[in-house]
């Protein structure tokens, strides 16, 4: 049997994502960076900002699959069976689907949250800055709470079940790929004035990549959080999200945890309307953190052991 999935969820359970560690994903924002200042201006954006996201996808893809087929420079002077080789590949498999799963960390930073409001709305708000998009200098206790929540929902697809989606549709350069698809949407894929034109590419790859991961993640928790009969609500509500995608996942937390998400939100300096989800404006509270983080952390058992199953039946 295959053991590497297991192996890399099991480090990421007990390390995270480590301060100290070099992260692959700091070097892709790095990449992005550098192709969107000398790209992102004069004529042409939308073509040159697509050529940028997929020539950096193309080049994810082919440079991790090198890396896990010949395993760097060893490939060049010992054969490809050698127990060396063999052993080198395996590693780097599991720390690269170690890299790629981001639950532990989700759930700390959103534990973090609530932590840190608890003492103060001011630490609230420096905290909750650290995994949301959005500007949170003006956000009220209720609004740092939802922010939380909300990211927790849509980061248990973008951060666990869409790279393990593509894991078992294409390996590790699969899963590596989609992290390279989610991070050029996350630094360029905003409808902002700088980003409109020159993300929209990264933005539609990243639609198409997660779609169907979206819907699965809302599908699961609403099986492990034992409401199917959710599935209407979600269905109802997802699709009103600006996103293809997000407001699935979104949709069915604020099902399980009876709220409401959404809301008017300021992204760059411009101010975004986002449609609620869900019908009941509630005062959130750390209970519902608690149960949120219960769902997300089910949820990814369930989806980590039915890729497993699958990998090794097949």
């Amino acid at each position: 049997m295959d053991y590497q999935l297991l192996i890399g969820w099991l480090l990421d359970k007990c390390w995270g994502d480590p301060s100290w560690l070099p992260h692959p994903v700091v070097y892709f924002g790095k990449a992005i960076a550098c192709g969107e200042r000398r790209l992102n201006h004069g004529a042409h954006r939308r073509m040159k900002g697509g050529m940028l996201a997929v020539a950096l996808i193309l080049l994810t893809f082919f440079l991790t699959a090198f890396i896990i087929g010949d395993v760097g420079l060893l490939g060049s002077w010992m054969p490809s069976d050698h127990p060396v080789v063999t052993i080198s590949r395996y590693i780097l498999s599991c720390i690269l689907v170690f890299f790629c799963l981001a639950g532990t960390t989700l759930i700390k930073e959103v534990r973090m949250v609530f932590e840190a409001l608890d003492r103060s709305s001011e630490e609230g708000r420096r905290q909750v800055a650290r995994i949301v998009g959005r500007d949170t200098s003006q956000l009220n206790a209720q609004e740092i709470r939802q922010a939380a929540l909300e990211t927790l929902a849509e980061n248990l697809s973008d951060g666990v079940v869409a790279p393990l989606f593509w894991f078992l549709l294409l390996g590790v350069p699969g899963m590596m790929t989609y992290k390279m698809i989610n991070t050029l949407d996350s630094m360029i894929g905003y409808r902002t004035e700088r980003y409109r034109l020159f993300g929209t590419v990264a933005a539609r790859i990243d639609d198409v990549a997660n779609y169907l991961p979206a819907r699965l993640t809302a599908l699961l928790m609403i099986l492990v959080a034992g409401r199917p009969r959710l599935i209407t609500f979600v269905g109802r509500y997802g699709k009103r999200h600006a996103s293809p995608n997000s407001g699935y996942p979104e949709s069915a937390l604020a099902g399980i945890l009876d709220c409401q998400f959404g809301g008017t939100h300021t992204y760059f300096g411009e101010v975004i309307e986002k449609p609620f989800i869900g019908n009941h404006p509630r005062t959130l509270d750390s209970r519902d953190m608690q149960r949120a983080c219960a769902i997300n952390s089910r949820t990814e058992f369930v989806m980590v052991m039915v890729v497993f199953a699958i990998i090794n039946l097949l």
